[in-house]
């Protein structure tokens, strides 16, 4: 049924709530769910009603015969005016929602079922609208049967006789229409499909439409509110709860005090703004594009316009001025240019305006510019107004870092060759030197002078000091020889004890691969031969053992040699890659060996490989090692060097590229925080490399100083560096045949 924009589907079903309707049979499918609708809505509203007393039962019962005498009563239809009237008044009251007419017909109702029910009736108290006393017998007597079993059959069920009930012919829709034009009550006639019947609503069951619809009870006189209650305490002393305070009355809120804590955060992280914002002009733009396709495109990328074509200049006018012409001699080079490195345009003079040709390159320029337009990628880049100075790398000042070397102190002339290695003793006093003119050199560091010569026949690629002081021994490699030598110093005492450790016993040379000799032409000294030219040569902290790397070997390129036994023995049976290096760990049994291309460390109890360190895109020339032990340096042909922190990765912590050719050496000092490097382009660049003991802390690397002074011979500069033991000094070996001392002062 559709009332006012409701719909409501079967029939209503009558009872004491006072619903009646002027059908016959009101008991179909719908009548029941209506019903049971209803009744449930008022049993809700009877949740909370306590129980009723007698004499509450006796004034329901009256008020039931009242309404069965009063049913009676109205079965009798009403005159056709009066019940005209009554629809008349009932559509205008619906169409206006005049509260005043519906006060009054309430009221009426209210003593219309007052006469019915009785002289009281409980606000609470509903019948159950299900009871089947008051419903009629159904005419359809099918039960819950769908109605979808019978649509290809003539009848919908059968009465209580056992008749069937046929169909009625069913109307098109213009027969509808007409029907509903002619009949009054059309607009409340609703189709009971169950019964196959039209069922005219009542004025009252209109009325309980529409309170439904305002979402008021069904029945007026239902009061949701039950009656005030008055309660006097005149007499009483004590509290109606003798109860103790409670403690949230005087302690301080946890919970509250969570809820400030959280409100003061949101405000400290500007999540809660107090002041409200300013509100912003609404200026705009009056020739803006108002599509703004200039914002974004269909796909949601942003539109960046074409680049404008250069507007024409004076060079272009037909009459240019007549230092914008060339000369002959400008044409006749042009003519000679290739057609690419040609101008384009070549300006001309005429006299008028009607005197000027077609451009030739018409065509072909408003071509190109189109496959530009629709070709050409164009992206926006965003110009960032950086100061230089801000990327610069906040490093402490080099004042800070003292003390290093910066000054020339001392020149050491002598050699007529290239000096290729330099090594100061232990204790600092004394420097050695060898170079290419095949001579061994001493020299005393504080005052230049030359304390002792050694003439080895060939040159001295290498020169290391014994780290055991006492013995005062100088190694070096010659050719195929690694040679060790007194320096003749420290006395008689001294030499006797140097020559019982250099003393070869003829059972212990008999058996071995790489033969122990003395040493022809020195007064005490010591030969060891290799199968092929030694280029470097090392020592144990320790002075017991020493290292050297002869490349041409192949698997034994790098051997092991301990002094106090006279062996030797070679501990790779093969080594991938060229050896450049090799160095001992300054306090643990730790072998470094490098390559062109990578630097292996190896533990010398466990004979197996701790690490490989990769290096960078140029060949390893040159290996250091920091006294921590935990860092490594290198230097290699692309004039990098590279600082290693063995606990962190396999590749280079950092990596600098200062100097213009070729890194040939690179050194640690002994106790302050310098490394240096030595290159091809004769300078030699001091760092300051200060290592912390706290692992959370990267080490700090610094240049301070480069130190110039050598001069570049056959694309050589500074060859060697090595640092005093005991002063910021460093000594640099250059192709110059000159040694250098750089001190701080």
């Amino acid at each position: 049924m559709f009332v006012a924009g409701v719909t409501v589907h079967g029939s209503v079903s009558a009872g004491r709530c006072a619903i009646r309707v002027g059908f016959a049979s009101h008991t179909s499918l719908f009548a029941r769910r209506a019903s049971r609708l209803r009744s449930h809505c008022a049993f809700g509203r009877m949740a909370d009603v306590r129980e009723e007393e007698e004499e509450e039962e006796l004034h329901l019962s009256d008020a039931v015969e009242t309404s069965t005498s009063h049913e009676e009563q109205s079965e009798t239809e009403p005159e056709d005016g009066e019940e005209e009237d009554d629809v008349d008044r009932a559509i205008v009251e619906l169409a206006e929602g005049d509260s005043a007419s519906d006060g009054q017909e309430d009221g009426e109702d209210e003593e219309e079922d007052t006469s019915r029910r009785g002289d009281w009736l409980h606000p609470h108290q509903v019948d159950d609208s299900d009871s089947s006393e008051d419903e009629r017998p159904s005419r359809n007597t099918v039960g819950n049967v769908p109605l979808e079993w019978y649509k290809d059959e003539e009848h919908i069920g059968y009465d209580k006789e056992g008749n069937k009930i046929i169909k009625s012919k069913k109307k098109d829709e213009l027969a509808k229409l007409l029907d509903k034009v002619d009949d009054k009550n059309a607009w409340r006639t609703i189709y009971d499909e169950y019964n196959d019947e039209q069922i005219v609503l009542t004025k009252e069951e209109i009325k309980m439409i529409q309170r439904i619809r305002t979402g008021r009870y069904p029945h007026a006189e239902i009061n949701p509110f039950d009656e005030p209650f008055e309660f006097e305490y005149k007499e009483g002393i004590h509290p109606l709860s003798n109860a103790p305070e409670p403690k949230r009355r005087f302690m301080p809120s946890k919970w509250e005090a969570k809820k400030v804590v959280k409100l003061v955060r949101a405000l400290r992280r500007g999540w809660l703004k107090l002041d409200k914002e300013e509100e912003k002009p609404k200026v705009y733009l009056m020739w803006d594009d108002d599509l703004h396709t200039t914002d974004k495109t269909q796909n949601g990328l942003a539109y960046i316009p074409a680049p404008k074509p250069r507007l024409p200049g004076h060079e272009e006018s037909y009459h240019p001025p007549q230092e914008y012409l060339p000369s002959e001699e400008e044409l006749k080079a042009y003519e000679l240019m290739d057609e690419e490195e040609r101008p384009n345009f070549i300006p001309k003079s005429y006299d008028c305006l009607r005197r000027v040709p077609a451009y030739a390159d018409f065509v072909r320029e408003r071509f190109e510019r189109c496959l530009d337009l629709y070709l050409c990628p164009r992206v926006r880049k965003n110009r960032l107004n950086i100061d230089p100075e801000t990327l610069k790398p906040k490093l402490p000042s080099p004042k800070d870092l003292k003390p290093f070397p910066s000054v020339l102190s001392m020149k050491y002339r002598g050699h007529t060759g290239k000096v290729w290695s330099i090594a100061v003793d232990p204790q600092g006093r004394y420097l050695a030197s060898g170079g290419e003119d095949g001579t061994l050199r001493l020299w005393e560091v504080y005052s230049g002078r030359l304390v002792e010569m050694w003439r080895l026949g060939g040159p001295v690629h290498s020169v290391a000091w014994c780290p055991d002081s006492s013995k005062k021994l100088l190694s070096c490699s010659v050719g195929k020889s690694a040679m060790l030598i007194w320096s003749k110093l420290g006395g008689e005492l001294t030499k006797a004890a140097v020559e019982e450790h250099l003393k070869i016993e003829e059972q212990q040379g008999e058996g071995q691969q790489y033969k122990w000799q003395p040493l022809v032409g020195v007064e005490v000294g010591l030969e060891i031969l290799h199968r092929s030219e030694v280029s470097f040569i090392t020592w144990h902290h320790r002075g017991d053992y020493f290292a050297t790397v002869s490349p041409g070997t192949g698997g034994a390129a790098v051997l092991i040699h301990q002094l106090s036994k006279k062996a030797t023995q070679s501990p790779f049976k093969k080594n991938k890659g060229q050896v450049v290096r090799v160095l001992f760990h300054p306090g643990r049994p730790i072998f470094f060996v490098a390559t062109q291309n990578h630097i292996r460390v190896y533990n010398l109890v466990k004979q197996q490989l701790i690490k490989k360190l990769l290096g960078g895109s140029g060949v390893l020339t040159s290996m250091a090692v920091h006294p921590g032990g935990d860092n490594l340096i290198t230097g290699s042909g692309d004039r990098r060097v590279s600082w290693y922190d063995m606990d962190l990765s396999t590749k280079p912590y950092k990596a600098v590229r200062y100097h213009d050719h070729a890194v040939q050496a690179v050194a640690f000092h002994r106790s302050y925080p310098l490394f240096a490097s030595a290159s091809d382009d004769g300078s030699c660049h001091v760092y300051h490399g200060m290592v912390y003991s706290d692992l959370m802390q990267n080490p700090l690397i610094v240049p301070v100083k480069i130190l110039r002074g050598h001069q570049r011979t056959e694309a050589l500069g500074v060859l060697d560096c090595a640092f005093h033991p005991k002063q910021p000094w460093v000594f640099t070996a250059g192709a110059d045949a000159d040694i250098h001392l750089y001190t701080n002062n």
